[in-house]
């Protein structure tokens, strides 16, 4: 009631974007259809009231300017984002994280508008650290990765609707995806961090433990990976390079970062082996290095590979840098994910995963 209260008699302290008037018997859900602002599933329409509570759910200005969304480079104010947030089916709470997110994306290296342009499967995956996560009940539990969390649902959309309605960034258009993948609509989680042993992923990017972040990577998912059946923490990081090596293509070295999403049961194997979040990192990348000689193109009859000239290398699948391990989903299932990175993670100084402190 305070909103629509405030829509009525106060909107011009609030609202400054070009309003839309449609009669009354218009169907505001399909004329956002007719207009081209959803991603194919329904939005709420953004009505004064809505729009007016959802910039409550933040500190800063509605003028003020985020940045400028690519392709177009359209500038991005705090309430263009609280317009898309509510059509995304935000909660007002949800905008720090929102904004988090979009000024990671704006960072350079993100290479925003390189993830919409690229015709591979890529979009943005936001990963959610910190007490924040929990204030706003996000899911780092049972199907973490998949539907049912509106706060894990609706800020990746909220973010994939602002590049679509605000920077330009179309399917068919500037998003030139040959085959795209479902992540493009929303790929957002929060990582478990229940384990005190465990370094949650925000403090090993350099933040002070308990700080609130957003971390953004450039990949799609999830795909599956089972093993059910190794007991030690050696034997199940040598299944994990397995699934590790087929990124792509099992021929294409260095070529992308991928995140691995650990299980709580998986998890518990290298827990009581005593691994830390850099053992696991270093074993799985010391794991996905192979002779060179089984990778080189033409082998088996198959055109993809590396050049001959390295045929005496011991080749490495990813750079260094180049696996991130999170801790995500039920307690119950010896399955994780690997979510697979853009290929242009070729250009590993040009092209990074950026994480954000979210500010009120």
């Amino acid at each position: 009631m305070a909103e629509r209260l405030e829509a009525k008699h106060s909107a011009a302290a609030w609202l400054a974007a070009r309003r839309i008037e449609y009669g009354e018997t218009v169907d505001p859900a399909e004329l956002c259809y007719q207009r081209g602002w959803t991603d194919g599933l329904p939005v709420t329409p953004p009505t004064d009231a809505r729009v007016i509570a959802m910039l409550k759910g933040t500190n800063r200005k509605p003028g003020e300017i985020v940045g400028r969304i690519p392709p177009n480079l359209v500038e991005c104010s705090i309430e263009k984002v609280a317009i898309n947030a509510v059509m995304a089916g935000c909660r007002p709470e949800y905008m720090p994280v929102l904004l988090a997110a979009i000024e990671a994306a704006l960072e350079p290296v993100f290479t925003l508008h390189g993830v919409l342009a690229t015709t591979y499967f890529s979009g943005p995956v936001i990963i959610v650290n910190g007490p924040m996560a929990k204030r706003i009940g996000m899911n780092s539990g049972i199907n973490a990765l998949g539907q049912g969390n509106r706060a894990n649902a609706t800020i990746g959309r909220a973010l994939n609707l602002i590049v679509r309605n605000v920077g330009g960034g179309r399917p068919g258009e500037a998003d030139r995806a040959t085959l795209g993948a479902p992540s493009k609509y929303t790929l957002c989680f929060a990582e478990d961090e229940s384990d005190p042993a465990w370094q949650p992923l925000s403090v090993a990017r350099g933040f002070a433990p308990g700080t609130s972040t957003v971390t953004l990577f450039q990949g799609h998912g999830p795909e599956a990976f089972v093993d059910q059946k190794s007991r030690t923490a050696e034997a199940l990081t040598r299944s994990f390079a397995m699934s590790l090596v087929k990124i792509g293509h099992p021929k294409l070295v260095q070529s992308a970062r991928a995140v691995v999403v650990l299980s709580p049961e998986h998890y518990a194997i290298y827990r009581e082996a005593g691994w830390d979040r850099a053992r696991i990192e270093r074993a799985l990348y010391e794991a996905t290095i192979r002779p060179g000689a089984e990778l080189v193109a033409g082998i088996d009859g198959v055109g993809e590979g590396i050049p001959a000239s390295r045929a005496h290398e011991l080749v490495p699948k990813f750079h260094e840098d180049g696996l991130m391990v999170v801790r995500a989903g039920g307690a119950a299932g010896l399955f994780s994910a690997i979510l697979p990175g853009w290929l242009a993670g070729r250009n590993r100084t040009e092209l990074q995963p950026v994480t954000k402190e979210i500010r009120l």
